[in-house]
């Protein structure tokens, strides 16, 4: 029975490099400035800084006196984050860099120099250097797709199914019925010809399911790993004779018996695969999710739900795991008076962030009465993680489209699992 391995990644690193790509898709340059570096695995840092070094030096000749200065600032403000590395990081690193426009906008000339730095989830092997007015995100955004594919074969002697699983989404193929007859003859057969036409129409079948699979699973959708199921003996039949093309023999993980073959049988393997699929992102999100509504519907007092409880919780350390889906769209705005320290904070939509941002800074501060304030946001994942990491909570970002996300979201998006009933 073969084995995969999969790179087990973290799922707050990669929300947070989904959202910043996010912003920068949405950032449009005036002119060709936004600068996009990409420094594979073991490339010397000190060649990238001399490459950046002469382009500087053909930036001069732009003959716009705003965008030439734009990247002549943002080309050094480059290289400045580069010097402060002494290694390339294990898989590379990505810098953006470019003039950007003031929240909310503002007139040509208020553009503000913006770097972000991304560490790739993958080995990068692509230097890249682009001048444009788009960063060029495509690279790192094909990274973040699972690559990790695990191809489900249900079958039995009456039909047969293909599914496939990939990040947090399992897919029905395709489903087929064998045209086999079943084991009680026909009337007027002898049961010796009976038993050979059987035979016929059974090898056929094999033939056939063979050839879908490879083309399934070989030709369209290279796969990391195969789960055979289906009732009774069939399944294992199919395997001992060698039907299946030899590169997806060694790759057959697990042969499960299941009640249903077809698109039934695909969702049965799926529940029943769980142990050998641990490391695959769906099945942990199962895993996490179902822990939590065994805690709530439990009344075990260790399941929580309610962001108001969860971040109060959170801060007295008494969280295990905290979870979140990846599209709450939730930012934590804090207002800061400069004169008495006075901190007001609300958790606002993002798309009302910048208008209640507005609003709150018009205002005086209720405290002392000062104009002097300032405003900070954060996306609430970042916010819960750095509060999780100075109390040894664990965070899991769950997947929004998936079933196990939306049953996260009917309990308000955000839940968490304590480490003891706090009320006993």
């Amino acid at each position: 029975m073969g084995k995969i391995t999969i790179e087990k990644q973290d799922s707050v690193k990669l929300y947070k490099i989904k959202k910043t790509l996010d912003e920068l898709s949405r950032i449009s340059g005036r002119g060709t400035e936004l600068i996009s570096v990409y420094v594979p695995k073991g490339k010397q840092l000190h060649m990238v800084i001399n490459t950046l070094r002469e382009e500087q030096g053909t930036a001069d000749n732009i003959k716009s006196d705003l965008t030439r200065t734009h990247v002549v600032d943002s080309l050094s403000r480059v290289q400045q984050r580069l010097k402060l590395y002494k290694n390339t990081p294990d898989h590379g690193l990505v810098i953006f860099c470019g003039a950007v426009p003031p929240e909310g906008g503002g007139p040509i000339g208020s553009e503000v120099i913006k770097v972000w730095e991304i560490e790739p989830p993958k080995d990068l092997t692509t230097f890249l250097y682009r001048c444009d007015d788009h960063f060029h995100v495509d690279i790192l955004k094909d990274m973040l797709k699972d690559d990790n594919l695990i191809g489900f074969l249900a079958i039995d002697t009456k039909d047969a199914g293909w599914g496939l699983l990939y990040g947090n989404k399992i897919e029905v193929l395709r489903e087929t019925s064998s045209g086999v007859a079943g084991k009680h003859r026909q009337g007027g057969q002898s049961a010796r010809r009976f038993e050979r036409l059987r035979e016929m129409e059974l090898t056929y079948y094999y033939n056939r399911i063979a050839e879908v699979t490879k083309e399934f699973f070989i030709d369209i959708y290279p796969i990391k790993g195969l789960i055979v199921s289906g009732p009774g003996p069939t399944k294992e039949d199919f395997l001992k004779s060698n039907y299946l093309e030899y590169r997806l023999q060694n790759m057959v993980i697990a042969v499960l018996d299941t009640s249903y073959s077809g698109s039934e049988g695909i969702r049965e393997a799926f529940v029943k695969a769980s142990d050998v699929l641990s490391d695959f992102r769906l099945s942990e999100e199962k895993i996490l999710v179902e822990k939590l509504f065994r805690e709530v519907n439990s009344h075990s007092g260790k399941g929580m739900y309610g962001l108001k409880d969860v971040i109060q919780y959170l801060k007295n350390n008494v969280v295990e795991t905290l979870l979140i889906t990846d599209d709450t769209n939730l930012y934590r705005l804090e207002i800061k008076c400069n004169r008495c320290q006075n901190l007001q904070e609300e958790i606002v939509d993002r798309l009302k962030l910048i208008p209640r941002k507005t609003e709150l800074l018009n205002k005086p501060c209720p405290s002392c009465k000062s104009t002097d304030q300032e405003a900070i946001s954060q996306d609430l994942v970042d916010y819960l993680s750095l509060i999780a990491a100075q109390v040894g909570t664990k965070v899991e970002v769950i997947s929004g489209v998936t079933e196990y996300g939306a049953m996260l979201s009917s309990l308000g998006k955000v839940g968490a699992v304590l480490r003891y009933n706090p009320n006993q």
